[in-house]
């Protein structure tokens, strides 16, 4: 571990101890140095990561603080860390079976939280989803639709998780309808059937429901990804998967 390492994890015994509890102020940095027997320079920098990760929250002029610790602010980077992981397929299947493992069980959630205007929410998507222009169109509303069946749950931790994993596959389903043209009478199916249960208050239906729609796009990602080379040059996954 390195000192930089050694002076975060530090500041985060501090703060995971109560010491330093959510909205509380740092010490200034001196202080804070000589009290966990730092050099002011590891300090500072300890100070720099923890504020990228959303711990701390330097306000100019002012002093340092400990953020609320909210699981939708602490997890927020969590879609910028998946955007940056390399365009492999072996990840893309990773993040859809993370999001087949989630959204059936957030959408049987949703069934029993959701009210008259987030069903009509819900059900907005779902008729843009049948307006829909092109296939970028369509996928905007996609995700949209799940957001808000997200949304419904007031869980904080699922909707940012989903959230988090959603731009890769969301470009996976871009992908898919630009190369699979019977996919949009499919994916419009499926969200119906996801509207439906979420209409019917059924939460055995709803989870069902998901876990066929994300399982159906799984399952043709494999496929596709097994019979192509990956080369741009092929439109085989990799060139999709980056566009």
């Amino acid at each position: 571990m390195s000192l930089t390492d050694r002076a975060i994890a530090q500041i985060r015994e501090l703060i995971a101890s109560g010491t330093l509890p959510p909205g509380s102020k740092l010490p200034p940095e001196q202080e804070l140095a000589a009290q966990l027997g730092l050099s002011r320079n590891l300090a500072r920098e300890a100070v720099k990561a923890l504020a990228v990760a959303r711990v701390l929250e330097v306000r100019r002029g002012d002093g340092t603080y400990v953020t609320s610790l909210q699981p939708g602010l602490l997890l927020e980077g969590l879609g910028g860390a998946v955007e940056l992981l390399q365009v492999d397929p072996g990840v893309v299947l990773d993040l859809m079976e993370v999001r087949r493992l989630l959204e059936p069980v957030v959408t049987a959630l949703a069934v029993a939280r959701i009210s008259d205007d987030g069903l009509a929410e819900v059900k907005g998507h779902l008729d843009a989803m049948r307006e829909a222009s092109g296939v970028e169109q369509l996928n905007a509303h996609d995700a949209a639709f799940h957001r808000a069946i997200a949304n419904v749950t007031g869980n904080e931790t699922l909707i940012t998780l989903l959230e988090g994993i959603s731009g890769r596959t969301l470009r996976a389903r871009i992908w898919r309808g630009l190369v699979d043209s019977r996919s949009y009478g499919r994916t419009l199916a499926e969200h119906e059937a996801i509207y439906a249960a979420l209409a019917a208050r059924d939460a055995a239906l709803g989870h069902a429901a998901a876990l066929l729609h994300v399982s159906n796009t799984e399952q043709w990602l494999r496929k596709h990804l097994e019979s192509a080379s990956g080369s741009p040059e092929s439109g085989g996954p990799a060139g999709g998967l980056a566009s």
